[in-house]
């Protein structure tokens, strides 16, 4: 029984020092792969080749969807302006409904309203864009801070319309609610 104790004392011992050793080494590691990769330092926080190449690909990600935005945002203006157009004809040349008129040109005043908000996020997140592209191509430290200006004005911009958004929702279910309840 005395070597059996012996023994996985050993055991335990030897098994202690491995993990030892690897915590250590792997830390050691850690610390010249950062002290080799580092290329800027940033309050302590490095932008390496690997952090470089991730902000590149999200600079194009953000290029694209702000170019297709900006289209399908454009698409979204002509829409209204169409609407718009296309409601006061039937009340022209045929005497039609002026509701049909009142809802056109509601619906036309709704899409160019919402089209000019969301050029705002689309215009931050398009500057972020080529802002990140020349701070990485020019290792140009005012071009990356604009950058994530931009890209933190985007968010905010957004983030406030998302409040907006679901304040209204709430309110429009109170509004249903007490509806409800009164006709009830």
């Amino acid at each position: 029984m005395p070597g059996l104790i012996k023994l996985c004392g050993k055991e335990f011992k030897l098994k202690f020092a491995q993990l030892w050793l690897r915590i250590y080494f792997y830390k050691h590691q850690q610390f010249n792969i950062m002290e080799y990769d580092q290329t800027t330092a940033l309050f302590n926080l490095n932008v390496d080749t690997v952090t470089k190449a991730h902000l590149s690909e999200t600079a194009k990600w953000a290029r694209f969807l702000s170019v297709v935005g900006f289209v399908l945002l454009g698409l979204f203006l002509l829409g209204g302006i169409a609407v718009s157009l296309y409601s006061e004809r039937p009340l022209n040349n045929y005497g039609g409904n002026a509701a049909f008129s009142a809802y056109g040109v509601g619906m036309s005043f709704i899409l160019l309203f919402t089209g000019v908000i969301w050029f705002f996020p689309l215009l931050f997140l398009y500057r972020f864009a080529s802002r990140m592209k020349t701070a990485l191509n020019g290792n140009d430290q005012n071009a990356l801070n604009t950058s994530f200006q931009n890209l933190k004005i985007c968010f905010r911009y957004v983030g406030i319309i998302t409040i907006i958004i679901l304040a209204l929702y709430a309110l429009l279910l109170v509004f249903a609610i007490v509806g409800v309840a009164a006709f009830s």
